[in-house]
């Protein structure tokens, strides 16, 4: 498998897992706040909308129909 191959199989991998989950939520660790004495643990949440995944599975599909001699 040639790079661009590998590419497009995991866009359109990635745009289909989105797509059947209608958004993907994740969250990250944020900075920690101490207040008088307390340790609050803070997070952020991110949202990846469908509409990315389905721009991902259109972009892969597209990879994989581009002849190699026209990138």
């Amino acid at each position: 498998m040639n790079t661009k191959t590998t590419i497009a199989f995991l866009l359109v991998a990635l745009g289909v897992i989105v797509l059947a989950y209608s958004g993907i939520t994740f969250k990250t660790p944020g900075q920690p706040v101490d207040f008088l004495g307390i340790h609050i643990a803070t997070t952020h949440s991110h949202f990846i909308p469908p509409f990315v995944g389905a721009i991902a599975l259109v972009c892969g599909v597209v990879l994989f129909v581009i002849k190699p001699g026209k990138i």
